[in-house]
């Protein structure tokens, strides 16, 4: 009978720790839903940009990416953002993909431009610079560094 009551507890106790570490994660990993205006923005590239990257302004994220698509008659990639709720962004902002060192994650970072008047829920980004590949601009380094005849 003792068996029975300590076997329950520490399967009591086993339980309680993954409740607990499942809570953790689901604050730190920033999952949850929030609340927030949604943007899209229009781009050539958008390599290495999954559902869930951060959305930074001068660093700070301000949301996150909900969903990347490929729009048919422009064969566009069309990202959806999701910003949270009190950032204003002016409305002449550019937007671009970043990555975060060599081996890092990519982003999406917004560079506020001057305007006066800020984007409102499902409004567009004016400017947006894809990814950048850099596979690519090391081999233009590379071939472009011979000398011409």
């Amino acid at each position: 009978m003792a068996n029975n009551v300590l076997e329950t507890v520490i399967g009591a106790v086993v339980i309680a720790v993954a409740a607990i570490f499942v809570i953790f994660m689901y604050r730190t990993a920033d999952i949850a839903p929030s609340d927030g205006y949604m943007l899209q923005a229009k781009f050539n590239s958008v390599n290495g940009v999954n559902t869930g990257a951060d959305v930074r302004m001068s660093g700070i994220k301000i949301g996150s990416v909900v969903s990347t698509e490929l729009e048919q008659p422009s064969l566009l990639a069309v990202v959806k953002m999701n910003i949270r709720d009190g950032v204003g962004i002016p409305d002449d902002s550019a937007v671009r993909v970043l990555a975060d060192g060599l081996m890092g994650g990519t982003f999406l970072s917004v560079e506020p431009g001057g305007g006066i008047d800020n984007l409102k829920a499902g409004d567009q980004f004016q400017f947006a610079q894809g990814s950048v590949n850099l596979i690519d601009l090391v081999g233009q380094a590379i071939y472009s560094s011979g000398k011409s005849e």
